[in-house]
């Protein structure tokens, strides 16, 4: 049984009880390896070519063929929706606002979100990413994390829990880590959470309930890795509250997906998947 069973993936209790919750990118994600015996997903095997491969390239054509369509027939009404009101819709598709990113800083977690709808959803979005980032791995860059992005009142108590949860040697070995949370010679961690979109559940003055959407990367890449680096879809719901000027996380929860189909490509090797992680930088997320 493999540590995701153990678990229910509609959980909603406090997913600080799990050392294995992928907040915080501590959860392992299950593989699954290319077909074929011995195959190994950094080892250099490819996946065989389907031969189904024409077909997806026509489905491919014919899908931006209808995107040009939409495209031409758009006009000049923006977005093309039924209403520009996405709560009149009954939707808040995630969609660029004109709304200039947040300037501030704090520990290197984008910081001075706005008392808005708005504010909160880029709140929420850019703690997914500091939670899910390697920096949880290490204690000192940990606390800060924890100190930014929760609300003064429960900072403390969560830091207690993650440290807990990060720094257990059987754990961390479990990973693939060494006992101070860093990467074996020659190999290279990747913790990386990538939000897709994010909507407010409930929204008043002072808190708000937002949800975010997100792929995770995590594993190691590497010669001789046990954890290849893999891919994951999970939802966060952020409880928010207005602190000293921004927005602060008093309580999560997490659950499982939606997870697309994955496509026909072939995995990549462990330096490509190393350089990339290394070369391409993260984002400030703003709605």
């Amino acid at each position: 049984m493999s540590v995701g069973d153990e678990h229910d993936s509609r959980r909603t209790e406090d997913p600080y009880s799990d050392p294995y919750s992928t907040v915080g990118g501590t959860r392992q994600t299950r593989t699954r390896l290319p077909e074929g015996e011995g195959a190994d997903v950094y080892g250099g095997a490819r996946r065989p070519v389907r031969a189904s491969r024409s077909l997806i390239t026509v489905v491919g054509v014919v899908a931006l063929l209808v995107a040009a369509i939409a495209f031409a027939n758009r006009g000049d009404g923006g977005s093309g929706g039924s209403s520009d009101d996405p709560k009149q819709s009954g939707a808040q598709p995630t969609a660029a606002t004109g709304t200039k990113p947040v300037d501030g800083k704090v520990g290197g977690i984008a910081s001075g979100f706005p008392q808005t709808e708005q504010g909160a959803q880029s709140a929420a979005a850019n703690y997914v990413v500091a939670l899910g980032s390697d920096g949880m791995y290490n204690a000192t860059r940990r606390h800060q994390i924890v100190n930014t992005v929760y609300a003064p009142d429960v900072a403390a108590v969560r830091q207690s829990d993650l440290d807990k949860a990060y720094s257990g040697p059987e754990f961390l070995a479990r990973i693939g880590l060494k006992p101070d949370g860093s990467a074996p010679v020659g190999q290279t961690f990747i913790s990386r959470f990538n939000p897709v979109g994010a909507k407010v559940d409930k929204f008043a003055n002072d808190t708000a309930s937002v949800s975010v959407w997100y792929s995770a990367l995590f594993g190691l890449a590497g010669e001789g890795s046990k954890n290849p680096v893999s891919e994951g879809w999970y939802t966060n719901t952020f409880q928010l509250k207005w602190v000293g000027g921004d927005w602060k996380v008093t309580d999560f929860t997490q659950k499982d997906g939606p997870a697309p189909v994955g496509r026909d490509q072939a995995a990549a090797t462990a330096k490509d998947m190393a350089d990339a992680v290394e070369q391409y930088g993260g984002f400030t997320y703003a709605r």
